[in-house]
């Protein structure tokens, strides 16, 4: 038994490693800010501590495991190092970690969390798998061979890795205050992919997959076309969707999932190609889609006074389209609105006309405050800029919370990945 001190432990993906090795048997604990987080809840019911930063933390006998949003200045993280501790960052421990196993990395701008929880899920179906979810959950099984992880491109962490399969979900321009361009992103993907073991499974209907090269064999997937996996005679069925996968010119099996929207399909052939590559058992792995409940934020729903409350990370354009696809599929001609918290003002900024483009796929959008981010806390522009470009948009203050009840019956999506929730919050408090 080790012991771990985690500085930063309520990040999504600390959280998670936390619980890991809480679950081999390690001894955990970590730091944090005060305000209250929703990663923190599984760490808690594990009977796992967290204390506020300070230094006094530090003390012997510890691997202190450091978030990658902490400096090296920040008051734990200095101490530890002036005492000579061992200070290993996030992703350089993870990197190690994974070595262990038979490791699948899930990567893309889009649908990490969503895919990484799927797979998690529908391969300890068949084999033990130890998992880390970028929603804040993690659970570790000391006799699993298998290793499933969210791998993100944010400031290239994923160049850390070495895993055994890669799944790319797509490859799109996000977080413009680190990447460049769209060709920054393309060449930290490709240089991602290329330290892959095994296998290189990717969106094959993204232009930008046809831009990698890797010397192990790259298999693509998709719906109704020229893949080496495919998702055929999708029908929205009772409960969820039905396909039928076809790998090469082979029909494989008919599938059912307990999802609507295209994306969740190919999140499914995602899963299905890694688990038909190890020989998993088929028939397994069908049962175990019917029983995934979902990830956090990613279309949690609460039934309230006859409205859908629902609570999602969606935070680039074409995440909020798959949301409201989903809606829109889930409950045909119910009102769908959406409450959106725009997240950083770089992104904001970059993709003004494509968030109201997608927005106004909403019957009604209202818009919060901006929530900036430690690196950035203010910029050139407000909600109301984006307000202005969506028809019959208005802008939500904490204290409008009200106006929602302007909508009986509908669908309500508050979307982001700031403190969005407090709003949900206040709202579901006023239907309560």
């Amino acid at each position: 038994m080790k012991k771990f001190h985690f500085i930063g432990i309520k990040g999504a993906g600390m959280s998670a490693l936390a619980q890991v090795l809480h679950d081999l048997g390690h001894e955990v604990r970590g730091s944090d800010i005060d305000k209250e987080v929703f990663t923190e809840f599984q760490l808690r019911d594990k009977g796992i501590e967290i204390l506020p930063f300070d230094a006094a933390n530090v003390v012997g006998d510890y691997t202190y495991i450091a978030g990658n949003a902490f400096n090296d200045d920040h008051v734990e993280i200095k101490k530890a190092m002036e005492m000579r501790y061992e200070v290993i960052r996030y992703h350089k421990y993870l990197a190690d970690f994974m070595s262990g196993f038979t490791s699948i990395a899930v990567t893309g701008a889009h649908g990490k969390t969503s895919t990484t929880g799927l797979l998690s899920h529908v391969m300890n179906g068949d084999v033990e798998t130890t998992f880390l979810i970028g929603d804040g959950t993690g659970f570790g099984i000391r006799e699993s061979n298998y290793f499933t992880f969210e791998s993100c491109e944010y400031k290239r962490h994923f160049l850390s890795y070495h895993p055994d399969y890669a799944i790319i979900t797509n490859i799109d321009f996000d977080h413009p205050d680190y990447f460049k361009d769209l060709d920054d992103v393309v060449e930290a993907f490709n240089e991602m992919a290329s330290q892959a073991k095994k296998a290189v499974i990717a969106y094959g209907g993204d232009d930008n997959i046809s831009r990698i090269n890797v010397n192990v064999p790259l298999y693509t997937y998709g719906l109704e076309g020229d893949y080496d996996i495919v998702a055929s005679n999708i029908k929205f069925a009772q409960g969820g969707t039905e396909f039928d996968v076809v790998i090469g010119e082979e029909y494989k099996d008919t599938f059912k999932i307990p999802m609507f929207g295209d994306h969740h399909v190919l999140n499914s052939l995602s899963v299905i190609a890694v688990c038909y590559l190890e020989s998993l058992n088929m028939e397994n792995i069908k049962g175990a889609f019917l029983t995934f409940g979902g990830v956090k934020r990613r279309f949690s729903e609460t039934h309230l006074n006859d409205m859908v409350i629902v609570d999602d990370y969606a935070h680039h354009p074409k995440e909020i389209n798959a949301t409201l696809e989903t809606a829109r599929k889930k409950y045909p001609g119910r009102e769908i609105v959406s409450v959106f918290q725009p997240h950083t003002f770089s992104r904001t900024e970059k993709f003004l006309n494509e968030f109201a483009e997608a927005l106004n796929g909403s019957d009604k959008t209202y818009i919060v405050d901006i929530f900036g981010s430690a690196r950035e806390a203010a910029g050139n522009l407000s909600s109301a800029d984006l307000v202005e470009l969506i028809p019959d948009a208005t802008v939500l203050h904490d204290d409008d919370i009200s106006l929602l009840n302007n909508h009986p019956e509908a669908v309500i999506i508050f979307m982001g990945a700031g403190d969005i929730q407090k709003y949900e919050k206040r709202f579901t408090e006023l239907l309560s």
